[in-house]
């Protein structure tokens, strides 16, 4: 296949966009397919304009998306190639714009009998109202403080004392326009890969110290993982098939990772889907793959083949 990998952007996420993508073509040229990499990047005049444009995009069979936040994980270029025609990998509009909203996927999953932790929201123009918001304090300390529309950890906070709160909220207000407050759910943290309706298995992450940030995320050393995770088998069975199926109702397709805790009763609380995680030979999605025996250059080769096998004929513009 003649493979366009798109990277960059222009959200918080560019850098690890950028390892992703450049991972990505080098596994699928491994593979045996031609690939070309397009840097999204408008500040430079690469925009969704001149990519409908470029002449790679017209020769690809399929463009691979390695976008993280921003526009690449939200929809808006999952419509573009849409509206192009262009066959694409992951989940389409609609479940991409649900899944980077963590209000809206909160309310599927909750719909849908899925466990995730209390919580509560807050738009910027109610800022300065959240010590009476009865619905933040009924969550108690600890409490997660987040933007609701942003991976990598980026903008997150632990709060333990109210005094906190709002340094923890104006964080999350520089990378969003709304907050989301979760309960603190103290217990093991993990993540579920899935490709195609395969369920990989389960990472355990165990950051050295505090919790997993970006920069435990991403330096090398301050995060030790556990693949398969030592987990109780009916426990393990009963939260990948919870996994799955909260993959499965907020629409995605191709591939996706999502994340929960475990608390010490065994009962695992969902917190968010990754509809583009990351995609460097050591992030979480390679490395469950690895322990399943898929090799990194034959889970981005299934992961096009997908997105082609999808094809834009077989979708609506609404995506899902």
């Amino acid at each position: 296949m003649v493979i366009q990998v798109l990277m960059g952007g222009t959200s918080s996420e560019r850098e690890v966009s950028l390892a992703s993508g450049s991972a990505i073509a080098r596994g699928l040229e491994r593979a045996g397919h031609k690939v070309t990499l397009y840097d999204f990047n408008p500040a430079e005049g690469r925009d969704i304009h001149h990519l409908v444009g470029a002449a790679d995009l017209r020769e690809a069979d399929v463009v691979f998306i390695a976008l993280h936040g921003g526009e690449g994980e939200d929809g808006r270029i999952q419509a573009v190639l849409e509206m192009a025609g262009k066959p694409y990998t992951g989940s389409g509009v609609r479940a991409s714009a649900v899944c980077m909203d963590k209000m809206i996927s909160k309310i599927m999953l909750e719909h849908h009998g899925i466990v995730t932790p209390p919580w509560a929201y807050l738009r910027r123009k109610e800022a300065g109202e959240w010590r009476g918001s009865a619905s933040i304090a009924g969550l108690g300390m600890p409490i997660v403080v987040k933007p609701v529309d942003q991976g990598s950890t980026i903008g997150i906070s632990i709060v333990g004392r109210a005094g906190d709160l709002a340094r923890a909220i104006d964080l999350a207000l520089r990378y969003s326009d709304a907050v989301v407050f979760e309960k603190y759910i103290d217990g093991r943290e993990l993540s579920t890969s899935i490709v195609g309706d395969e369920v990989f298995p389960t990472v355990e992450i165990k950051p050295k110290q505090g919790f997993y940030d970006y920069e435990r995320k991403y330096t090398k050393g301050m995060t030790e993982y556990e693949c398969p995770a030592k987990i109780e088998p009916a426990v393990a069975r009963q939260l990948e098939a919870d996994a799955l199926k909260a993959y499965q109702v907020c629409g995605c397709e191709g591939f996706g990772r999502v994340d929960s805790r475990l608390d010490g009763k065994g009962t695992a609380y969902f917190l968010e889907i990754n509809t583009i995680p990351g995609m460097t030979e050591t992030s979480l999605v390679p490395m469950a793959a690895r322990a399943r025996g898929l090799a990194f250059e034959a889970l981005v080769d299934r992961i096009a083949s997908l997105g082609l096998g999808r094809g834009s004929a077989s979708r609506p513009n609404t995506g899902g």
